[in-house]
């Protein structure tokens, strides 16, 4: 199970550079697996039994199974994770021409280390709308090949390198794309139309506009002398999001259960598909009953936000609380926080190391060091739009937000299993 699991992540993650490609893949499983696709603008029918799944922005995807026992006595069991990762966006206008080099203005999108993204190769991906015979059209386009390089300087011309470099993202991070010969004028939106014509064989008219990133084209894999990681980039957050889907499709039929996957968690959840916009709350009332029932039904129910943790580096173990770090392969880590940052309570952090306990899955708590700031997560944003209970938890991870991360190739089994017993379920606290 854990090799047949490992593989299918780094599969998934291959195909999934971009949030576009995370959600069609997704949906992609749940179709296979009998769930019907909801389209929000047209009427819905749904109904007890039913497995249903409903996009928004091409980016964001909640999927839910209509259990058998009435909703009202028994609440939701929503697991809730993200799509997008930090990674380098290309600009609206980006060609740059110098030295003789055709290079791609960009811009960073979250929180990403960017130290790692020189030397590595590249290609390009996301979504392009153009216009074909007078309609407006979208579709994914994936280049797949290394197209694109940031070099890094010569140590010979920055000595200073290895005592700490301050990375300017306007300077020195867009990418070469082609060496320039003659009179060249470099055209991105005729590179974009001719990937439109080979990928999906269709003429446009104009390339309208684009949402891109660049993404590393090595794969994720498992990797060290026991195999006992997995390195791959987008760990953050998409093993949460294959985990879900791994345990949705597991799940029996008399309880209700969602997954959702929202995008721009790492520029704070701002937006129609994010966690703090209306997305899960406007889906769940058009499939649950209305007025006084629906809060009756939020009140049972329980949220797991599966976000990946910080591991203790052997490196940096002092930027760790001593009695709260967590190991890879030690299982899932409750994350908690007094401020708020996490919407763990002891009720709900309670609850979920019982299940782990029930299914003898490791389980690992995590408290930020008192001295330093601590991130967050769609749990707390969720929990203040919806009024869900939460537990905020994650798979342990080094270089969370590098373009190659680093986990335990033993912990996803863990977090599907858990996942999966919190699925099937028969009281939630």
């Amino acid at each position: 199970m854990r090799e047949e699991l490992n593989q299918g992540l780094i599969d998934f993650l291959k195909a999934s550079p971009t949030p576009f490609h995370a959600t069609a893949n997704l949906a992609h499983s749940l179709q296979v697996a009998g769930f019907k696709r909801l389209d929000e603008r047209d009427p819905w029918h749904v109904e007890s039994g039913g497995r249903y799944y409903v996009t928004r922005n091409d980016s964001a995807i909640i999927a839910i199974q209509l259990g058998s026992k009435p909703v009202l006595d028994s609440g939701l069991r929503l697991v809730g994770a993200h799509t997008d990762s930090p990674c380098l966006r290309v600009k609206p206008q980006p060609e740059l021409q110098r030295q003789g080099f055709w290079q791609l203005g960009v811009e960073v999108y979250g929180g990403a280390l960017l130290a790692p993204w020189f030397g590595r190769d590249l290609s390009l991906a996301g979504r392009v709308t153009f216009s074909r015979d007078g309609r407006i059209e979208s579709r994914l386009i994936d280049f797949r090949q290394p197209i694109a390089v940031i070099p890094h300087l010569a140590i010979h011309l920055h000595r200073e390198a290895n005592q700490g470099w301050a990375i300017n993202a306007q300077n020195e991070l867009p990418p070469i794309l082609a060496q320039l010969t003659g009179q060249e004028n470099p055209d991105f939106r005729a590179l974009l139309a001719d990937q439109l014509a080979r990928e999906h064989d269709l003429v446009a008219d104009v390339v309208l506009d684009y949402e891109l990133s660049l993404y590393d084209t090595q794969a994720a894999a498992v990797v060290g002398l026991h195999g006992d990681f997995i390195a791959g980039a987008r760990l953050d957050n998409l093993m949460s999001c294959y985990a879900g889907l791994q345990a949705l499709l597991k799940a029996g039929n008399e309880e209700t259960c969602i997954l959702v996957c929202n995008d721009h968690e790492e520029v704070g959840s701002v937006s129609c598909c994010g966690a703090d916009g209306p997305f899960l709350e406007q889906v769940l009332r058009r499939c649950l009953p209305e007025g006084d029932a629906f809060p009756r039904i939020i009140g049972r129910s329980l949220l797991i936000s599966a976000d990946n943790a910080h591991a203790v580096h052997p490196n940096y173990a002092d930027k760790h609380d001593s009695n709260h770090g967590s190991k890879l392969n030690a299982g899932p880590v409750i994350k908690i926080n007094s401020n708020q940052r996490y919407a763990t309570s002891s009720e709900t952090a309670g609850f979920f190391r019982h299940l782990c306990l029930a299914e003898e899955v490791p389980v690992q708590s995590f408290v930020s060091r008192s001295d330093m700031g601590c991130g967050s997560t769609i749990g707390p944003i969720t929990t203040s739009q919806l009024g869900v209970r939460a537990v905020d938890i994650g798979l342990p991870t080094f270089a969370m937000h590098s373009i190659r991360e680093l986990a335990g190739s033993h912990d996803l089994t863990h977090l599907v299993k858990v996942l999966t017993a919190f699925y099937n379920s028969r009281g939630l606290p």
